[in-house]
């Protein structure tokens, strides 16, 4: 990713505060407002075409909105500390483990199994299937730069600005698998479990939201161009959902891939990315509470609701 190139209304001085204007941020701030209006649109439209992909559409907003969500704490000036974060990270780690395993992982088995295979057959499929999404993720993260969670920022403001732009394109990334997970379980037959899934990424899109924002506040940036853009960064997850229903709507015998392929994007994520920054700074108690907080959580609300 190349360099982010300041305004000329930043100051490029060692240490200085990266200012942007109010037009930069009314243009981030239009953009959101102007993709939600698009969605709603495009809800409306896929509902007359495919429900089950207007339903993907609606869970993918409902984590982008989260997503935004988890802004709102940087608009009001609020700061916290590296073990909240680390504990927050933790927690998002939680969620999607629980949510590979009973919103992917079992119904994938089972989807394989309703097709005719044998149970050797089924766990052969999403074996595979978990393999796979491994490998994209790895693919797209050695072809693409981004930055790590947490590393802090140090060195020239030109060095603190690339960090930054890095991990936003890190965030951007890795909300890829969630929004295919979402889209990959509407396309299935369990709504009430596809739902659940939804709701608990988008409970762990709320820190992650605010962890992009206060990024971005952290070298520099305007609270509202922050907020904006750390909003942004969510708007992959409803594109996500729409492909991943849309491909898997095509045939029911990618529906096991699909659940299985989603898992395995997601479990690349939560063991290369979350789980390791999690443990960077000292307090791995804590990201390991946070970590089993989050599973039971999503557990609870996979088990019950689906």
């Amino acid at each position: 990713m190349a360099d982010f190139q300041p305004s000329d209304t930043a100051s490029t001085v060692p240490g200085a505060p990266v200012r942007a204007s109010w037009q930069q941020a009314l243009l981030a701030l239009g953009m959101f407002a102007l993709l939600a209006l698009l969605f709603y649109g495009g809800n409306l439209w896929l509902m007359q075409y495919d429900e089950r992909v207007a339903m993907a559409l609606q869970g993918g907003t409902m984590a982008a909105g989260a997503t935004m969500l988890g802004t709102l704490p940087v608009l009001l000036s609020q700061q916290f500390s590296q073990k909240v974060f680390d504990t927050m990270l933790g927690f998002g780690a939680g969620v999607m483990l629980a949510a590979s395993a009973f919103s992917l992982i079992i119904p994938g088995l089972a989807a394989a199994k309703s097709l005719g295979a044998g149970s050797w057959g089924a766990g052969l499929i999403v074996g595979a299937g978990i393999l796979l999404g491994g490998l994209l993720l790895y693919s797209i993260d050695a072809l693409l730069p981004h930055e790590h969670f947490i590393k802090g920022v140090e060195g020239r403001q030109a060095k603190r600005l690339k960090r930054a732009w890095l991990f936003v394109s890190a965030i951007i990334l890795h909300n890829l698998p969630e929004g295919l997970a979402i889209g990959v379980a509407f396309a299935g037959t369990n709504a009430i479990g596809a739902q659940a899934l939804a709701t608990g990424i988008s409970i762990q899109d709320v820190p992650e939201g605010m962890v992009v924002a206060m990024a971005l506040r952290s070298v520099g940036y305007g609270r509202m161009l922050s907020v904006g853009l750390g909003a942004a960064s969510g708007l992959v997850e409803p594109l996500a959902a729409v492909l991943g229903a849309s491909v898997i709507g095509l045939s029911a015998v990618l529906l096991p891939w699909g659940l299985a392929f989603a898992a395995g994007a997601m479990l690349y994520v939560i063991s290369h990315e979350i789980i390791p920054e999690s443990h960077r700074t000292g307090h791995e108690a804590f990201a390991t509470g946070g970590l089993m907080i989050g599973f039971v959580l999503m557990m609870l609300l996979d088990t019950a609701l689906g």
